[in-house]
Formats: C-alpha cells, structure tokens, sequence
C-alpha cells in the first residue's frame, strides 16, 4: 500500500507527527572539547562540563553551528539571526547534569518543508512542513545487566538536531517516506553520517487517532526508533491499538511507549511529558546565538546538490524509473558511486543503476562505499558492448569488492586473467556457426521440436553450444545465431 495523504482505517484517521534526533558529524560535542567516537570503552570521552561539575562553563561548538545553517538551507527554512539556548529540566539517570541544554522559544531553524516520492510508479511528490529544527545536547546511556543498571556517559553532550514536523502525516508509510527522504538529505550536506545501527538518527513518533471532522485526538509518543521500517511499524501498531480502544470505549491515555521491533510490540515507559513539566529556563551560561548574512553565504556557496533535485535529473536525464531513481538518492553514497560511474559510462547509466542496485548493493553492507566508480563504469560497460557475459559480470562484482579493483585497467586484468573476455566480430561468429552445426547435427530430434513450435527446448540448445564453445562466446552472440540457424538462414 502506498502512502496515503488522508488515509481511514476502521472509520478513523491516522495522525502523525515526527520528532527526529540528527546526531551531527562534530568532532567534538556541544558545549565540550570531549571527542565525539564510537565503541570507546565507557566514559571515556567525558568532560567537566558534560557531567555538569560545579564551575564547568559551556563553550558552543561553533562547526554545530554550521551544520545547522546548512540545514536550515536544505530544508527552505528560516535561519534565526539571533537564538537562545534554555535549561530543560528533567531527572533521569543518564542526564549528568540534572538537565538537558536545548533550544525552547527561540530554535535556529523554523519552518521549512521536506519533499519526498509517495508514488512509486508515477514519481508524484508529497510536502511535509516542518515547525522548527533546534540544537541540543545528547544524554547518556543505561545499561542494564542481570546486576543493575550501568550508566555510559560518552554520548551525554553529543550534538543533536532535532527536526520536528507538523501532525500532517496520516499512515506509518507516509512517516517511514519522510524519514528516509530526510535522511537522504542530511547525508546529502554532509551533517550527519546516517548510521541507523549507531543511533545517528532516532525519532520519536507522536500518534493519535480520530474520526473525520473531530479535533485531534489524544497523542502518544513512541521513542527512540532508529529505522524507517520501524517507524513505519511502530506507528501502525499504535494507531491499531489506540482504535481498538476507542472501539470498546476505552480512553487513550497521553503517555510515551518503547517500541520493541523485535517483538513488534510497545509497552508503557512513564506519563507523556508537556512543555510545561521541563520548566525550561534560560541557559545563564550561554549568550545568545548570533548568526549573519555572511555565515549563510558562507555556507550557501558550498551547499551541494539536494537529494529532491537529483532524483528529478535522474528520471528526466537517464530516463530512470522514479522508484529507482529514489533507492539512489536516498542514500548519499549510492547517489556519488552512480554518478562518478556515470562520467565514463555515458550512454549506460540505466544499466549502472541496474547494477548499482540489484547486484553490488547485495555483495556486503560496506560493498558501496568500497568501490570505486571507475571500477563499476568499467564493469557495465564491458558488457552492455559485448565484451564480457552478464553472468560472469555477476561473479566479476564480487571480485572488485573484496580485491578492491580499483579502476578501469584493475578490471580488466581481472577479466583477461580468468579468461571471461568474450570474442567479438566475424571470426568469433564463424566459430560459433561451426559449433551450431555440429550440435544441430547430433541433436536432430530437439531441432525438429523447436522447429514445430516448442520453443522451451530451444534453451537445450542454446546450452548445447556455449557448452561446447566454453569461456569467451557471448550468450546473446550464440542465442542470435541459434536463431538465425533454426530460421534457416
């Protein structure tokens, strides 16, 4: 099912709105000069000031500041020349200080809008408007064992975006659509390297459920989802059970759930929380945030090319299907391999996204970025010319992965070294008559059948010569040839 812009289920209408955390690119965190790594044993990468220690003074990471500039870009925002951060208040165990340092009234990105495909076949775009885009610092993280809970506080102070949507979005789908198209482009601006399995980018998906023409209904949020299927199951899954209640009778109540993906299930985690609880106050320590013409400029000039309007010149410049033409986009280092590919393979890029997609996305999860575009340019043009068989094609991607080939010459050695090159021009189709002539000769009976109109048996015979004729005859060489034979030409 695709998404839909107002869809009904069961008499009710689905509501959604999505708060999703972009774990900036930093070196360093918000406010500390503590480095920013992953897989480093627990609290080592910690400061004075992300433990909130008396006398610790922030200092705002000013490259944070960039990022958000150029989001706010992306997203056809307005970009605060002057913004605030507030203190909000809240007490759990992985927040060191007592409180969270945010943005409260005053964000440095409001509004905006993200575009992305919810017709696969037609290509036809749908908007989200966006409420605001506001810097934060990350918590900590519990751990908990058979023995208690431990607490790791190396990713405490860590610099967030968090881009919040209106309540505009109305299936799970349409929800899971955004988040990849966002994704795609905070990947595309090089702020956020998109590592869902690292928790670069969670939402929290807030949900409620009416029946047309009624106010919104009561909201739930559902934390921490660092999938876009799961945000799409997630939202699903709630919107079912919030119906189910109404249906008995029951009220929803205003709370947050923990999505398990594995179990495809929520449970309860505490009673939803509003603006007021947090009791946000102005962050004494920091000034206000002051942003001029010449920072946007500075950042407008190095802005690169957005993932909506690549997707556009992919479908009107190489004539590729929309659903494909959006698989490359949305994923940054799929859209660089394609085009880089693309600057030497002129004339085939429908066969490099082919290739691209089905067949060396598939070899690992790292195949993409280790392969070079040069490499893969050569790999598809070698057989959209003839020069090498799709199988053996197949079995060459491989090869330039885990050999990393990287360039041109690199894959054709490894062509020639295994002997894959297929002989060309009319010599080459000489000796493949002659060998059709002889498998003719000894299967008289296969011929006859074809010749009647049992065209299944003609792949006997097609397999019968390029058996025969072993490595370097194309398929599509000796299956036009067949042809030709059994026409009598």
């Amino acid at each position: 099912m695709t998404a839909r812009l107002a869809s009904l289920c069961d008499g009710f209408e689905t509501v959604v709105g999505l708060e999703v955390h972009v774990q900036l690119k930093t070196r360093h965190k918000l406010f500390s000069p503590a480095l920013v790594r992953i897989g480093q044993a627990p609290n080592i990468d910690l400061d004075a000031v992300d433990a909130g220690l008396p006398g610790a003074l922030p200092v705002l990471n000013r490259e944070a500041v960039r990022f958000a500039i150029r989001l706010g870009l992306a997203l056809e925002s307005t970009i605060a020349r002057q913004s605030f951060f507030a203190r909000k208040h809240y007490f759990y165990p992985d927040s060191p200080k007592g409180f969270q340092t945010s943005q409260a009234d005053h964000p440095v990105v409001e509004g905006g809008v993200v575009f992305f495909v919810v017709d696969d076949a037609t290509g036809a775009e749908h908007r989200i408007e966006l409420v605001r885009a506001h810097l934060e610092e990350d918590a900590g993280k519990s751990l908990h064992t058979d023995t208690g809970t431990r607490l790791d506080f190396n990713r405490a102070g860590t610099a967030l975006l968090e881009v919040v949507t209106t309540p505009t979005m109305h299936s799970g789908e349409e929800a899971m659509r955004f988040f990849r198209a966002l994704r795609g482009i905070v990947m595309a601006i090089e702020i956020c390297d998109g590592n869902l399995q690292e928790g670069s980018m969670r939402a929290d998906a807030n949900v409620s459920v009416r029946r047309p023409g009624e106010p919104l209904g009561t909201r739930v949020e559902l934390k921490n989802i660092n999938s876009p299927r799961f945000v799409c199951d997630a939202v699903e899954h709630e919107a079912a059970r919030q119906r189910r209640l109404i249906s008995r009778g029951d009220v929803v109540v205003q709370e947050t759930r923990l999505w398990d993906a594995d179990a495809q299930n929520s449970r309860s985690m505490r009673g939803k929380e509003d603006s007021p609880d947090y009791r946000y106050l102005p962050d004494p320590d920091l000034p206000a945030l002051v942003i001029t013409d010449d920072d946007i400029a500075a950042e407008r000039a190095t802005m690169p090319e957005l993932p909506g309007a690549r997707r556009r010149r992919y479908v009107e410049a190489f004539a590729l299907p929309p659903a494909q033409a959006a698989v490359l986009v949305d994923d940054a280092d799929f859209a660089r391999l394609f085009d880089g590919a693309c600057l030497t393979a002129t004339g085939h890029e429908r066969a490099v996204a082919n290739w691209l997609v089905n067949e060396l996305a598939g070899v690992s999860e790292t195949a993409v970025t280790a392969t070079s575009p040069q490499a893969l340019a050569r790999l598809v043009t070698l057989v959209e010319t003839g020069e090498l068989a799709g199988r053996d094609g197949k079995t060459l991607v491989r090869t330039i992965v885990d050999d990393a080939l990287a360039d041109a010459a690199a894959v054709d050695a490894a062509v020639d070294a295994r002997g894959l090159r297929l002989a060309r021009g009319q010599d080459a189709e000489d000796v493949v008559r002659a060998i059709i002539a002889t498998v003719f000769a000894t299967n008289p009976v296969q011929v006859e059948q074809v010749r009647s109109g049992k065209d299944k048996v003609k792949g006997f015979l097609v397999g019968q010569v390029l058996k025969a004729a072993g490595k370097g005859v194309d398929p599509k060489l000796a299956q036009r040839l067949v042809d030709d034979a059994l026409a009598g030409s």
